[in-house]
Protein backbone atom coordinates (compact mmCIF):
# COMPACT_ATOMS: atom_id res chain seq x y z
CA UNK A 1 0.00 0.00 0.00
CA UNK A 2 1.82 3.10 -1.11
CA UNK A 3 2.01 5.84 1.72
CA UNK A 4 2.42 2.70 4.83
CA UNK A 5 5.48 3.01 6.70
CA UNK A 6 7.66 -0.20 5.87
CA UNK A 7 10.85 -0.04 7.17
CA UNK A 8 13.33 2.25 9.40
CA UNK A 9 17.02 2.51 9.91
CA UNK A 10 19.00 2.86 13.14
CA UNK A 11 22.73 4.64 12.40
CA UNK A 12 24.96 3.90 15.28
CA UNK A 13 28.77 4.00 16.48
CA UNK A 14 28.53 0.76 18.01
CA UNK A 15 26.37 -1.70 15.85
CA UNK A 16 26.78 -4.73 18.41
CA UNK A 17 26.15 -2.25 21.56
CA UNK A 18 22.67 -1.09 19.73
CA UNK A 19 21.41 -4.20 18.98
CA UNK A 20 21.91 -5.49 22.48
CA UNK A 21 20.24 -2.09 23.33
CA UNK A 22 17.29 -2.27 21.02
CA UNK A 23 16.95 -6.74 21.59
CA UNK A 24 16.77 -5.91 25.32
CA UNK A 25 14.45 -3.15 25.51
CA UNK A 26 12.16 -4.33 22.95
CA UNK A 27 12.91 -7.99 22.49
CA UNK A 28 14.03 -7.93 18.47
CA UNK A 29 15.86 -10.54 17.07
CA UNK A 30 18.29 -9.22 14.30
CA UNK A 31 19.79 -11.26 11.74
CA UNK A 32 23.10 -10.00 9.79
CA UNK A 33 22.58 -9.60 6.00
CA UNK A 34 25.01 -11.58 3.24
CA UNK A 35 26.93 -8.92 1.55
CA UNK A 36 29.98 -6.95 1.81
CA UNK A 37 27.93 -3.81 4.11
CA UNK A 38 27.66 -5.18 7.48
CA UNK A 39 23.60 -4.86 8.00
CA UNK A 40 21.49 -6.33 10.30
CA UNK A 41 17.51 -6.62 10.17
CA UNK A 42 14.70 -7.19 12.56
CA UNK A 43 10.92 -8.15 12.06
CA UNK A 44 9.19 -5.42 14.62
CA UNK A 45 5.70 -6.78 13.18
CA UNK A 46 2.94 -6.03 11.05
CA UNK A 47 5.15 -6.19 7.97
CA UNK A 48 7.29 -3.07 9.52
CA UNK A 49 11.21 -4.24 9.49
CA UNK A 50 14.02 -2.09 10.99
CA UNK A 51 17.50 -2.19 9.86
CA UNK A 52 20.89 -1.15 12.12
CA UNK A 53 24.34 -0.93 10.96
CA UNK A 54 27.80 1.33 11.69
CA UNK A 55 27.61 4.58 10.46
CA UNK A 56 31.05 6.45 10.35
CA UNK A 57 28.50 9.89 9.62
CA UNK A 58 27.74 11.88 12.52
CA UNK A 59 23.96 12.12 11.60
CA UNK A 60 22.26 10.10 13.65
CA UNK A 61 18.35 9.32 14.22
CA UNK A 62 15.85 7.02 12.45
CA UNK A 63 15.65 7.02 9.19
CA UNK A 64 11.85 6.00 7.86
CA UNK A 65 11.06 4.43 4.86
CA UNK A 66 7.55 4.81 3.17
CA UNK A 67 5.75 2.39 0.15
CA UNK A 68 5.48 3.81 -3.18
CA UNK A 69 3.96 2.38 -6.20
CA UNK A 70 6.50 3.82 -8.58
CA UNK A 71 9.82 4.89 -7.22
CA UNK A 72 10.53 6.76 -10.39
CA UNK A 73 7.12 8.92 -10.32
CA UNK A 74 7.79 9.72 -6.57
CA UNK A 75 11.31 10.54 -6.95
CA UNK A 76 9.39 13.14 -9.28
CA UNK A 77 6.82 14.39 -6.99
CA UNK A 78 9.16 15.15 -4.68
CA UNK A 79 11.02 17.39 -7.22
CA UNK A 80 8.11 19.16 -8.00
CA UNK A 81 6.84 19.31 -4.25
CA UNK A 82 10.37 21.25 -3.90
CA UNK A 83 11.95 18.59 -1.82
CA UNK A 84 15.55 16.89 -3.02
CA UNK A 85 15.12 13.06 -4.08
CA UNK A 86 17.75 10.91 -4.07
CA UNK A 87 19.06 8.43 -6.46
CA UNK A 88 17.30 5.08 -7.35
CA UNK A 89 19.42 2.26 -5.85
CA UNK A 90 18.50 -1.58 -5.86
CA UNK A 91 18.39 -3.79 -3.13
CA UNK A 92 18.70 -7.08 -4.80
CA UNK A 93 15.71 -9.10 -5.27
CA UNK A 94 14.07 -7.32 -3.02
CA UNK A 95 13.05 -3.93 -4.58
CA UNK A 96 14.48 -0.58 -5.30
CA UNK A 97 14.87 2.73 -2.35
CA UNK A 98 15.89 6.50 -2.66
CA UNK A 99 17.05 8.96 -0.07
CA UNK A 100 14.97 12.09 -0.21
CA UNK A 101 14.88 15.02 2.07
CA UNK A 102 11.49 17.19 2.68
CA UNK A 103 10.99 20.75 2.58
CA UNK A 104 11.96 21.24 5.72
CA UNK A 105 15.38 19.30 6.05
CA UNK A 106 14.25 16.12 7.08
CA UNK A 107 15.31 12.74 5.49
CA UNK A 108 13.25 10.23 4.62
CA UNK A 109 13.53 7.17 2.02
CA UNK A 110 11.04 5.89 -0.68
CA UNK A 111 10.86 2.05 -1.36
CA UNK A 112 9.09 0.36 -4.31
CA UNK A 113 8.86 -3.68 -4.02
CA UNK A 114 10.32 -5.03 -7.22
CA UNK A 115 11.22 -8.71 -7.06
CA UNK A 116 13.19 -7.88 -10.29
CA UNK A 117 15.71 -5.32 -8.75
CA UNK A 118 19.53 -6.36 -9.60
Amino acid sequence: MAGKLTHFEIRADDAERAQTFWSSLLGWQFNTMPGEFPYSMADTGDGLTAGLYRSDSAERGLVVYFDVDDLDAALDQVRELRGTPGERSPVPEIGWFAHCVDTEGNPFGLFERARSAT
